[in-house]
């Protein structure tokens, strides 16, 4: 096995959220390449435009040529620390995150916030006065996608316990420091990047309240996400396989019998489901076994 194919075998093998660090940090690093390059080559201009063309714009005019921009800018990162401190959050805010919900409900939550803060950032630079200096502000960064999963997850689970190096802290108490620091941070520095966060802030907090009601408001873009991923999957053709009905066995019956044993089942799963998360909402994630963690990370996963 060569290198890339075990760079492919890793990538299959992540979980959702490796998967999503992983496009993160190859595109930072691209960029760190292609910046070389253009420096050797005398090629800035023709970076600046490949940039332009990822990167979200505060005018009106110019997203609406480049409506992709909307979600391609929340895998662009400023720096090495924008991009490290992104994905150590989104590291361990999704790992509790799949906890309680599946890897597509993530992904919903991830480019749902993407979305949601670029929307925060267009409304915010043409509606107050004071970013009416005609500067060409833009935005970058996965944070707006970060936070709503923190503040989704956080939601769901406020009491969730938190080892942080010798304390033991909830996770609201986690996820409300990151809202108030962006909060206050607007006047000081970088607005656009904090209202952003406030926008995915928002959306992981709306999403989680309205699934606790029954509505699941990405639905409409997990099928989005599902019919494009269907154009590009490969379809594999199966040769053509003759089936002989097995006559020494009646299998009339075995159809009710086996529905109403998975009924069964999936009730007694929901009902184990249901009393570790009251155990988790009275003493705290930390209170489970490792069997009941288990147990309910792979739920997640169904």
């Amino acid at each position: 096995m060569n290198f890339r194919d075990k760079i492919q075998h890793q990538y299959r093998m992540a979980g959702i959220t490796e998967r999503l660090i992983a496009i993160n940090v190859f595109v930072f690093v691209l960029f760190i390449i292609l910046k070389v390059f253009a420096f050797f080559f005398q090629a800035d201009q023709a970076l600046e435009k490949l940039t332009d063309l990822l990167i979200l714009p505060r005018q009106p005019e110019v997203f609406m040529v480049r409506p992709w921009t909307i979600i391609t800018y929340a895998f662009m990162h400023a720096g090495f620390w924008h991009i490290a401190s992104n994905m150590i959050i989104l590291y361990f805010s999704g790992r509790f995150f799949l906890t309680f919900f599946s890897p597509k409900r993530l992904l919903n939550y991830y480019f749902l916030g993407a979305i949601a803060g670029g929307l925060f950032f267009l409304a915010s630079y043409n509606l107050f006065p004071v970013f009416a200096d005609g500067r060409n502000y833009t935005l970058v960064g996965a944070s707006a996608s970060v936070m709503a999963i923190l503040i989704g997850v956080a939601t769901y689970a406020p009491n969730m316990v938190i080892r942080l190096f010798v304390f033991n802290i909830k996770l609201w108490w986690i996820a409300a420091f990151f809202v108030i620091k962006d909060f206050v941070m607007i006047p000081v520095d970088n607005p656009g990047g904090h209202i952003a966060h406030l926008g995915g802030a928002a959306l992981g907090y709306v999403y989680t309240t309205q699934l606790a009601k029954g509505r699941d408001i990405g639905l409409w873009f997990e099928k989005i996400a599902d019919f494009i991923a269907g154009i590009f999957s490969k379809r594999k053709k199966t040769p053509f396989k003759k089936v002989y009905r097995n006559k020494t066995k009646p299998a009339g019956r075995r159809g009710p019998y086996t529905a109403k044993h998975q009924t069964k089942t999936q009730a007694e799963k929901q009902k184990k489901i249901d009393e570790i998360l009251d155990k988790i909402s009275k003493n705290g994630y930390e209170s489970l076994t490792k069997e009941e963690k288990d147990f309910l990370f792979n739920a997640g996963k169904d």
